[in-house]
């Protein structure tokens, strides 16, 4: 039995909920989420719980089945509370600007990186040095974020670049000159 796929998901006051088939709406404070789940699973709204239940006991509906109701999940917590991102950029001259909704890098290239933001995500930086991107659906937080890292990895040997505010870097050590 999925342990997740069974928990109901409870709605919090301000949230709304709509079930059309597999197509799923989630209103709240901060916005509207839309999301087209599997056809085989039934969802439904009861009681001020959503409840998504499986068909079969098939592997591929097991795992459909926690995807589910994680998805679910994910968008009422979205519009209720946003989701964010902490990034933190090390080096020497590295900095961002925040530019009207687009972030101006400064990464050591020669020209200035500038980083659209996508419909739905905002940018706070609160100094030149880290950046947290937020919205209210969690995949594309997370997708924008990880795009934002791929304009400067964070290196091994003294560890510039942009990396997650929780994320630790394994440190190499250079070379030695032996003589």
């Amino acid at each position: 039995m999925s342990r997740i796929g069974n928990k109901p998901i409870e709605i919090p006051e301000g949230v709304e909920v709509k079930v059309q088939g597999s197509h799923v709406t989630v209103k709240g404070p901060k916005g509207t989420l839309e999301k087209d789940l599997s056809e085989e699973l039934s969802i439904s709204v009861e009681e001020g719980k959503v409840i998504v239940k499986r068909p079969n006991d098939e592997v591929e509906m097991k795992s459909l089945h926690g995807l589910t109701r994680t998805l679910i999940n994910n968008m009422v917590i979205g519009v209720k509370e946003e989701f964010k991102k902490e990034l933190e950029i090390n080096g020497v001259g590295y900095r961002v600007q925040k530019q009207g909704n687009d972030l101006n890098l400064v990464l050591g290239y020669s020209h200035p990186v500038i980083y659209k933001a996508p419909a739905g995500i905002s940018f706070d930086v609160p100094n030149p040095n880290s950046i947290i991107v937020k919205g209210i659906d969690k995949e594309l937080v997370g997708q924008t974020a990880a795009e934002i890292r791929t304009k400067r990895l964070p290196e091994v040997y003294r560890g510039k670049g942009i990396k997650y505010v929780d994320e630790v870097i394994r440190r190499k050590e250079g070379k030695t000159g032996k003589k």
